[in-house]
């Protein structure tokens, strides 16, 4: 009896342990399907010998939030994109097909040249007769002066720049606005107007663009004649620079000789003789004669002291004329220079009785203007000289191909022009993108 009420007894706590366990399965069932449907409130219970697929269940659940952030970060960049990128980029594309306004251009090729030395016989010669380094810096002022301010003014006054270069329907990027300051101008001109030169061959070719073809032509052949008229302008500057020294050196030499030969004139009429030299042997003769004659007295007087006494009147005579022959030939000696100087005579002085100071003066003058005269020469040689090589360095311009007239559009770029923006907005949207992605790994 006992054994049964035992029995009887455990039976039901047999049940109610069996109820519990089945309650708890079912429990864990639920929460195991709660678990793969995603919620994250329900408690991921571990079951025995089942843990192959409770681990499915939390990467499952990762998977599920990652993709939530994931879905978030795109939605973003590919809102980004369309915004960024692909709105812009449609809208210039649209622009450019549709709206820009067509563009004509005119090109034209020349070089600048300077003759030299000789005249070539062909005409490739005639090009390349040319002074390099000085024709090459030539090049780079002409270069300057077609992009510069003086330019755009001069183009702005004859052609009204803000008349050619006028919006055209609503293309307002590729055309000018009004009442512009000379840098706006300036600035557009530089779009407008393209120059290459070539170092190596010299040649320089210009390409002005216009919404008209005839308008870009006569732009071109504008800044042809303008280039034109600074390179003789150029020219002519060099030629005066190279002749004014030549021409300085002329009149120095020409002032010069005039003082020389002024000089030599004043001497000339104070000393009223042509020149003291022909007085020096005129002086030199006359004294070879006065002493001849006081030689020939001597023997007379000896002959005569010989054959009469000395009270004799022939004897008195003679002694008389010796006397004044004496005094004669110191006189003359005495002008001619030698012997002691009067000191009454000025040395120098075109009035002195010194022949020898009056040659001494003369000859100084005379060297002066021989000196002057030969200076003078010299500098009307090399003003020739000078006139010569200037004229033979000329510098002018060859224009081989003149403005051209296009019959058809070559600008704007429509596709390039839109490639190259789409490219550039893609690159910087890859560039932000990818700097967000660095800051946010690094954070």
């Amino acid at each position: 009896m006992a054994v049964s009420k035992d029995a009887a007894v455990n039976k039901p706590d047999s049940a109610q342990a069996a109820e519990k366990s089945e309650a708890a399965g079912k429990s864990k069932g639920i929460a195991v399907l709660e678990g793969l449907l995603g919620k994250e409130s329900a408690p991921v219970i571990p079951l025995p010998g089942r843990r192959n697929k409770i681990e499915p269940a939390k990467k499952t659940d990762w998977k599920i939030r990652w993709l939530k952030k994931l879905r978030w970060r795109h939605a973003i960049i590919g809102a980004s994109f369309l915004g960024l990128v692909a709105v812009p980029a449609t809208l210039a594309s649209l622009y450019m097909a549709f709206i820009a306004a067509d563009q004509y251009h005119s090109s034209a090729s020349f070089a600048v040249r300077s003759i030299e030395g000789g005249v070539s016989t062909d005409i490739l010669g005639m090009f390349t007769q040319a002074s390099g380094a000085s024709t090459v810096s030539d090049s780079y002022i002409l270069m300057d002066y077609i992009l510069s301010e003086r330019m755009v003014a001069a183009a702005d006054r004859k052609f009204k720049l803000e008349d050619v270069y006028a919006t055209r329907g609503l293309d307002y990027f590729y055309g000018i606005g009004s009442a512009l300051p000379i840098e706006d101008k300036l600035e557009y001109w530089h779009n407008m107007v393209d120059v290459n030169f070539d170092h190596a061959s010299g040649i320089m070719q210009v390409t002005v663009k216009a919404f008209d073809p005839k308008q870009a032509q006569e732009i071109a052949q504008f800044v042809v004649d303008q280039s034109d008229s600074l390179v003789n302008s150029l020219s002519l500057s060099a030629r005066n620079d190279v002749l004014r020294a030549a021409q300085d050196e002329v009149l120095a030499g020409e002032a010069r000789l005039s003082k020389a030969r002024a000089g030599l004139r004043d001497y000339r009429d104070k000393s009223q003789e042509i020149s003291p030299e022909e007085g020096a042997k005129l002086a030199v003769q006359l004294i070879g004669s006065l002493e001849q004659q006081l030689t020939q007295l001597n023997a007379d007087l000896a002959t005569a002291k010989s054959q009469m006494g000395e009270d004799t009147p022939r004897i008195r005579v003679l002694k008389t004329r010796i006397e004044s022959l004496e005094q004669q030939l110191a006189v003359e000696r005495q002008r001619l220079g030698t012997g002691e100087r009067s000191p009454t005579s000025v040395a120098g002085d075109p009035n002195s009785p010194d022949v020898a100071g009056r040659i001494a003066q003369f000859e100084e003058l005379e060297t002066e203007r021989e000196f002057a005269e030969r200076a003078y020469t010299a500098a009307l040689a090399s003003l020739e000289k000078a006139r010569i090589e200037a004229n033979n360095r000329q510098r002018y311009l060859a224009l081989f191909i003149e403005p051209t007239l296009s019959q058809m559009a070559q600008y704007p770029s429509r596709l390039l022009n839109a490639f190259l923006f789409t490219l550039g907005l893609l690159f910087a949207w890859g560039i932000g993108v990818m700097a967000y992605y660095n800051i946010r790994d690094r954070a």
